[in-house]
């Protein structure tokens, strides 16, 4: 195939032989850094570009399956405002009419509306031998082939992206919105962040010819063409696929990561569309669609979309009590409803791995108020100084998780999330001396905390790690060679690996009988997990739920975040996605007693 395309990358460049640049003689002999002229001998400069845009390097998933690549692609025009004989034409292209008709609506950017534009369908090689078969008798049919970026899967759209020069009418159209620079910025995926590396370099030689179009040496330096190199993603192209199965129309985003490489395996933002929509020719009226839906499929949730992540956050809570010894691992609440309502009925928690285990909100209410109201020696007579130096410290350990700031993963514009500061509390009550009761939104993942969908993954893979991460990224090599350097670095947060692992058996008991996720066990395949919950209200609708864990609990090889907006709670809509992920990746199949589960979940998605 690259062969066949070097022919054509001949003709490119001799096509750009054209560009010159003539300089006389004089200068010439005044610049002692070019060679020697002949007397009385005018030449010309030329400046030649050597390129091949056909050779823009592939991006492969994990295990070398081509994902994306530049081929040539082949359209066929059809005639601006003249009738069309849509049973002919179907009968032309081997199409039932109602195939024509939806092929050809797809292609209108504004539907009916859309008066005078030229169609453009996309024909594959059979389709391309039947039109020149039979072109003499549709002259007003034009067609013509092209090198473009093709795609092989239609999973990962947000992470394969596209380039910037094939996704001008996906521009055009999106100026129309009010989202028009959003998109533009912010979605291009690997082959927007990596577009240097996949174009490579262009080279340059400088010929010296003479009027007889002999070339009598070089006026500059040649530089030789450099090959685009190729991205190895860190993606399993079958577990994506997979796992949008799972999420398809729903809003939400299912992130899953190798915490011990911090490779991100799977990489859902749903509502969910094919990848190549945003650049096929023949696609104008359904990328209008995703433009002006509600549900908003083209945001790219796990990396620009920052939400309160409801209970999950009580690991991180309960690791920065433990490591300030606000509370320790045996320490006991009670239950108590007049604090802030627990949402079921459970057993008194007598231990930090009961708290996790039943979720309990007023048990990790008080773990945060031991935290915010410890009154060190120093300032015993001013609570509210006291107040403000525990929020801050608390702030600062949870900042370790790399929480409150971009992580640096390889994708545009990644949201920083957020952690309220004492002077953010300070401005937004209007006094210094707020109390805890005004700030215990905090202890239960709420109010003003807000954490990305990578972010809430990492923390997994932090507590996994019992403490360090490597930064979550999608390309685990470029070319021959590695990662971007940056990506090899270890990260340590502030908390001791002990604590971490004081979180783990609680994590587990969420996954056993009587925890919050019992359903979601995967005892039965020998796989233990360690999970949470999480519940997050919603003022305007249907909770929103969510689910963080790692699996094997004891060696864990995969770590998973799962949000799903409306949804209601964690347990019931979350949890079973995320370890339905994690027996695909860590068996390669579902067991037969979860198969009517997981068709339950992927006819939900379809319908949504």
């Amino acid at each position: 195939m690259r062969t066949a395309f070097k022919n054509w990358g001949k003709g490119i460049i001799a096509l750009l032989l054209g560009l010159m640049a003539c300089s006389s003689p004089d200068q010439q002999a005044n610049d002692p850094t070019k060679p020697a002229q002949e007397p009385n001998q005018n030449y010309t400069r030329r400046r030649v570009v050597v390129s091949d845009s056909l050779f823009r390097g592939r991006i492969l998933d994990r295990y070398d399956s081509v994902l994306v690549a530049t081929r040539p692609q082949y359209l066929l025009k059809l005639p601006r405002r003249a009738p069309l004989d849509t049973l002919a034409l179907g009968q032309l292209l081997g199409w039932d009419s109602t195939t024509v008709r939806k092929r050809i609506t797809d292609a209108l950017p504004y539907g009916k509306a859309s008066t005078g534009y030229q169609v453009q369908l996309s024909l594959t090689a059979a389709e391309v031998k039947r039109v020149r078969r039979d072109s003499a008798a549709w002259p007003k049919l034009t067609l013509v082939a092209r090198p473009r970026r093709a795609y092989t899967t239609g999973a990962g759209a947000p992470v394969l992206g596209y380039t910037g020069p094939e996704a001008q009418s996906f521009f055009r159209q999106a100026r129309r919105t009010g989202r028009g620079r959003f998109y533009r910025l912010r979605n291009g995926g690997v082959e927007t962040y990596y577009n240097g590396l996949l174009t490579g370099h262009w080279g340059y030689l400088h010929p010296q010819l003479d009027e007889k179009g002999q070339q009598h040496g070089t006026w500059a330096r040649d530089t030789a063409f450099q090959q685009g190199q190729d991205l190895h993603l860190t993606i399993d192209i079958k577990l994506q696929a997979y796992a949008e199965k799972l999420l398809g129309g729903r809003k939400g985003y299912l992130v899953a990561l190798d915490p011990r490489t911090g490779e991100i395996l799977a990489y859902v933002s749903a509502p969910v569309y094919p990848a190549a929509t945003i650049t096929a020719p023949d696609q104008a009226g359904v990328r209008n669609q995703l433009l002006e839906h509600e549900d908003m499929p083209l945001l790219n949730r796990p990396a620009m979309l920052a939400n309160p992540p409801g209970s999950v956050f009580k690991l991180v809570n309960a690791a920065v009590a433990l490591q300030l010894g606000a509370i320790t691992t045996g320490t006991a609440f009670r239950c108590d409803q007049s604090l802030v309502s627990c949402v079921h009925r459970h057993p008194a928690a007598k231990s930090l791995t009961a708290g996790l285990k039943y979720s309990c909100n007023p048990y990790f209410y008080q773990v945060m108020r031991n935290l915010i109201n410890r009154v060190p020696d120093s300032l015993a007579q001013d609570s509210a100084a006291a107040r403000h130096g525990n929020l801050a410290l608390w702030r600062r350990y949870a900042r370790s998780f790399g929480l409150d700031s971009a992580l640096g993963v390889d994708v545009a514009r990644e949201a920083p999330g957020f952690l309220p500061t004492p002077a953010y509390y300070d401005k937004a009550r209007r006094t210094r001396f707020w109390t805890y009761r005004s700030v215990y939104s905090l202890s239960l993942g709420q109010g003003e905390i807000n954490l990305t969908g990578l972010q809430m993954a990492n923390v997994a893979a932090i507590v996994a790690n019992r403490g360090w991460y490597f930064t979550p990224h999608l390309v685990r090599g470029i070319g021959k060679g590695g990662p971007l350097p940056r990506f090899t670095q270890k990260h340590h947060t502030l908390i001791d690996s002990v604590h971490f692992a004081a979180l783990v058996p609680g994590m587990v008991a969420v996954m056993q009988r009587g925890g919050t996720a019992d359903a979601s066990s995967l005892a039965d395949v020998g796989i233990t997990v360690a999970g949470k919950t999480g519940t997050v209200q919603n003022d305007q609708g249907d909770d929103h739920a969510a689910f963080i864990g790692f699996a094997p609990a004891d060696n864990p090889k995969i770590a998973v975040a799962v949000y799903i907006e409306n949804a209601g709670f964690g347990a019931t809509a979350a949890a079973p996605c995320a370890v339905l992920v994690m027996e695909k990746y860590l068996r390669g199949s579902i067991a037969p007693r979860r198969k009517r589960w997981e068709a339950r979940i992927q006819r939900r998605a379809r319908r949504e």
